[in-house]
């Protein structure tokens, strides 16, 4: 007997560790960019699992694959080759023009992967291992990541690990000033995410880069939310024509399964030892072969272009909509990575969109993240819009 959603969450309320304040929705199937709740009521997802689902729910050429590999081989172990391995690695070195892949099972463990390949770099050329973080940014949940990160998230999580320095966005001269040789690296996202969709600025990402190149400091992009087509190229990077040392993946990658990797150049990769790193079920056969899917519908599909298109469209209409509601403040972003910034608390917002049966979540407090999949319709898009433009009518007669 199915359960219902007051079920589930009774029961999940029950066993579940509460760390994560769940909106009253249970679902049990998706398409595209839909998905059906346990009482058959169908939802738009412009949120897409936190910009997950890059090729929407089931996409099916990529539910084949996972099928056909789960038939084959799931889980051998990194102490052997898959052929699926092998071709996701030469894939990902011939989109990114970076040498060498290390597959992971998610964000965090990507960015712990980047980070410690990075102070192996430095201590082989005798320098400290501290690395220089931007302040609003979003690199994971463990231990060593929320050190980069904001300080609500550290939180009674003490001692915090060492060797983290936080600097404004946008700012080369902050950075300037920590610079000394005990600092190995320096993370940044292209395009924050959780804090609140602000992209890095052309020239200072530039002079970055030359100012990394001179003191031989790594330079790292976490390219998690804002990788794998969401921008409207395969990698935010395209857009500024800046090459990091090392960068990171995982969200859209594949396709919904739990699949990361870490990238970097060759005078990177000589740095690692064998036996310096390891991971047991990262990049094993079938998130392979699912990622694998993945990219080659990204491409197949021109959903790069769709979401440049797309995003620029979207991004016009929710700048129009300014005129007629004060409430929104600003509106940012890339291709589909799009945030709009109002006046107030967004998460009001995020409840009546809810009500209307369309899925979005708030960042930064007052700003609206639509994360569709690179696969949406423009008349979803126009939907989605109409009812927007619906609630903040709502919203501005209170």
């Amino acid at each position: 007997m199915e359960l219902s959603t007051k079920q589930l969450h009774e029961k999940d309320q029950k066993y579940y560790l509460p760390t994560f304040k769940r909106y009253p929705l249970a679902f049990k199937k998706g398409s595209g960019c839909y998905l059906w709740d346990m009482e058959d009521n169908k939802y738009l997802d412009v949120l897409a699992g936190i910009a997950v689902n890059n090729v929407g729910h089931c996409h099916p050429k990529v539910v084949k694959a996972i099928q056909e590999q789960a038939e084959k081989l799931i889980h051998i172990s990194n102490f052997y080759v898959s052929p699926q391995q092998v071709e996701l690695s030469e894939k990902l070195t011939a989109l990114s023009g970076l040498s060498r892949v290390f597959l992971t099972n998610s964000g965090a463990e990507s960015v712990e992967g980047a980070m410690k390949i990075a102070r192996k770099y430095a201590f082989k050329k005798g320098k400290g291992g501290s690395i220089i973080a931007m302040e609003n940014s979003f690199h994971g949940r463990t231990l060593a990541t929320i050190a980069t990160g904001k300080k609500k998230y550290q939180e009674g999580f003490a001692p915090i690990p060492e060797g983290f320095y936080r600097v404004p966005f946008n700012s080369l001269e902050a950075i300037k000033a920590h610079i000394n040789n005990d600092i190995a690296a320096i993370i940044l996202e292209p395009v924050q995410g959780e804090g609140g969709i602000h992209s890095v600025q052309v020239e200072f990402l530039k002079e970055l880069r030359e100012l990394c190149d001179k003191n031989d400091i790594l330079l790292i992009f976490d390219e998690i939310q804002c990788g794998i087509g969401r921008t409207g190229k395969m990698f935010a990077k395209e857009h500024y024509g800046v090459e990091p040392d090392i960068m990171t993946l995982a969200k859209g990658l594949g396709g919904g399964t739990p699949v990361g990797a870490f990238l970097c150049n060759e005078k990177v990769a000589r740095a690692i030892n064998f036996g310096d790193h390891g991971t047991t079920f990262g990049g094993n056969p079938l998130v392979c072969a699912a990622a694998i899917a993945t990219l080659n519908v990204i491409e197949d599909e021109k959903l790069c272009e769709n979401a440049l298109d797309l995003g620029n469209w979207l991004m016009e209409a929710l700048e129009k909509m300014k005129t007629d509601f004060p409430i929104i403040k600003e509106v940012r972003g890339k291709g589909l990575m799009i945030g709009v910034e109002l006046k107030k608390p967004a998460g009001e917002l995020v409840k009546m969109l809810m009500e209307k049966k369309i899925l979005a979540n708030a960042t930064a407090d007052n700003v609206l993240r639509l994360v569709p999949p690179l696969n949406i319709k423009k008349e979803e898009l126009q939907y989605l819009l109409n009812n927007i433009a619906d609630c903040l009518t709502e919203m501005e007669k209170k």
